[in-house]
């Protein structure tokens, strides 16, 4: 009897995990992809406090720290360790990225180039390997924080899940979104903090149809890191009375400068990258080379290591002098810049944050007084680590909101969020990049947020163009093209040389409607040829082939395979791209509402 019931209760939950059932209830409602945003929460959250785990004992085991300790507020006498700890790091990581070089040829992609170009498609298998990177780098004592191993490997988990269910477009990028969200919402025990991540810089858009599943992601992973760990990244501003009106005038002013910082910390970590490219030295060397600069940092002080959690705690904690902030900002900056640009794994996500206290720090000691102002330096701290983070990695209420959960208080919320906006809006104004969509531009991306734009790089000639078109040599009389193609036969066609290269288009009908009279008996063929350098190439995508339609006042170009041969291989019409254009435009604004 008792076997009879464990093979029920084993079909039902074989019937229940059936990937076929999981796949339809997903794709069929928003409830099935709120519960695949809940598997991925649970998958972000051990992913988070797991490499959160090999970081601190890899700092233990390289440091010699307690358990309890963060390694930047760790007092650490051994000035040889503080120096050679990075260089190790450095030639592990040297031999990964050599080994790597050998057996992979495709770059790694981020969420967000996934999410903007490939449709969420990610490769679990590069997100364990930038993963492990950031471990090596981290746990080394690298300037970098582990931010970017958490999305990219909770983003890693997600695409694999929304591939396995065979998820739609729109829906697979939705599901890389939870993942990043819940990745952050474990890092700061802030679930608010991650899902407006995953709005903002991940997805690129908010929609009703993305809020349910991203918010569950976040809400599921910060429960599960807060079962498996202890840490606490809440601020205590302590007393201060009210913010009044006066409060904004510096805190915009602080917003701004933020700003300018942050687009100077950018174009530093481009600067070291783009010394590093040009130099002869092998891309395995360069990292060990910035371990030694990075291990030289650390001996003036041990607050540049890693991602910098307990400086920021302990700097926010105790007076410091003015000196000793603004040689401690000079060293993060310049110890992250050479980490990243060296080619140690890692973002600036968390190292912007303790920058932008040290910042909000130093304009409260020696800014402007505002004789209304009410403001302590630990309230500056925290505005200047939101404006800072939000100059350089984006998302602006997702900074907004990151300072509402680690501080607990509206009222400076709202003052974070003034500064936030007028960061934002400088640095877009003045740069217009983020850190993660800048490195884009120097590969040769024009990507600037998450927004879906490989629809339209997808939407290309090779694939619109249609292959039976109405070929004609470029010499024949106009008796002989009269003979092959009467009246009424196609509308054009397209001539080609004896090498089989492009030569033009002709217009049927206007050969047929050319008068017979005396002075018109000497044309030849050449004299009806039109859009002789204008044509289409496969590659182009349905934007680029409308612009060359404008510009040629075409309504139909030839399609060459390229611009050497110049061989025709199709023919594509104006009307066609601009309807397949129309229609891909309006499914991805009915995909935006939630009507599909």
């Amino acid at each position: 009897m008792l076997m009879k019931l464990d093979r029920r209760r084993f079909r039902a939950l074989r019937v229940f995990f059936d990937p076929g059932r999981l796949r339809a209830l997903t794709r069929r409602s928003e409830v099935g992809l709120s519960l695949a945003g809940a598997v991925v929460g649970i998958a972000s959250g051990l992913a988070v406090t797991g490499m959160s785990f090999v970081s601190n004992e890899l700092h233990q085991l390289v440091f010699g720290i307690a358990d309890s300790e963060r390694l930047s507020s760790s007092v650490i006498d051994d000035k040889l360790l503080l120096l050679t700890a990075p260089i190790i790091g450095g030639i592990l990581l040297g031999l990964l990225l050599f080994i790597l070089a050998k057996r992979r040829k495709k770059p790694m992609v981020d969420p967000i180039e996934a999410n903007a170009l490939h449709g969420g498609r990610l490769s679990l298998t590069d997100s364990i390997i930038v993963a492990v990177q950031n471990l090596i780098s981290n746990g080394f004592g690298a300037s970098v924080g582990l931010e970017a191993g958490y999305t990219q490997l909770a983003a890693g988990l997600a695409s694999k899940l929304g591939l396995k269910l065979q998820l739609r477009r729109s829906d697979l990028r939705v599901l890389v979104g939870c993942g990043a969200a819940g990745a952050i919402a474990a890092a700061f025990n802030a679930p608010l903090t991650g899902a407006f991540y995953a709005f903002e810089l991940i997805i690129g858009t908010y929609t009703i149809v993305s809020l349910t599943p991203v918010v569950v992601s976040a809400l599921v992973s910060t429960l599960i890191a807060r079962l498996l760990t202890h840490g606490d990244f809440t601020i205590d501003i302590g007393g201060f009375g009210a913010v009044v009106p006066a409060d904004y005038i510096p805190a915009l002013l602080l917003g701004a400068v933020s700003a300018g910082v942050g687009i100077l910390i950018m174009q530093g970590v481009a600067f070291v990258e783009e010394l590093a490219r040009k130099s002869a030295i092998a891309p395995p060397f360069r990292p060990a080379l910035g371990g030694i600069i990075v291990g030289l940092l650390a001996m003036i002080s041990p607050q540049v290591l890693s991602a910098g959690h307990g400086a920021l705690h302990l700097n926010l904690s105790r007076d410091v002098a003015i000196p000793a902030l603004i040689g401690l900002f000079l060293l993060k900056s310049l110890a992250s810049a050479i980490s990243i640009g060296s080619g140690f794994r890692g973002g600036l996500f968390f190292a912007s944050l303790f920058m932008g206290a040290l910042l909000g720090k130093l304009f409260a000691y020696c800014g402007p007084y505002f004789a209304d102002a009410t403001l302590t330096p630990v309230i500056y701290a925290v505005v200047g680590m939101s404006s800072l983070a939000v100059a350089v990695i984006g998302g602006p209420l997702t900074m907004t909101f990151l300072a509402l959960e680690i501080t607990g208080d509206f009222p400076i919320t709202a003052l974070v969020l003034a500064a936030v906006i007028t960061s934002s809006l400088v640095v877009r104004s003045t740069f217009g990049y983020s850190f993660a969509t800048w490195r884009f531009h120097l590969r040769g991306e024009s990507i600037r947020s998450a927004h879906d734009v490989g629809w339209i790089r997808n939407l290309t000639v090779d694939k619109l163009m249609r292959a039976d078109v109405k070929t004609a040599r470029a010499g024949i009389s106009l008796e002989e093209f009269k003979q092959a193609f009467p009246i009424g036969s196609t509308q054009r066609v397209i001539l080609v040389e004896e090498s089989d290269k492009y030569a033009g288009l002709v217009l049927v009908p206007e050969i047929y409607a050319n008068p017979t009279d005396t002075q018109d008996e000497g044309k030849t063929l050449a004299d009806f040829i039109h859009y002789r350098n204008d044509f289409l190439q496969p590659q182009m995508n349905a934007r680029q082939a409308a612009a060359i339609f404008d510009k040629s006042e075409s309504e139909a170009l030839a399609v060459v395979n390229n611009l050497i041969e110049r061989k025709v291989i199709g023919q594509l019409s104006e009307s066609y791209t601009l309807r397949r254009y129309s229609e891909e435009l309006d499914r991805r604004r009915r995909e935006v509402s939630g009507e599909i």
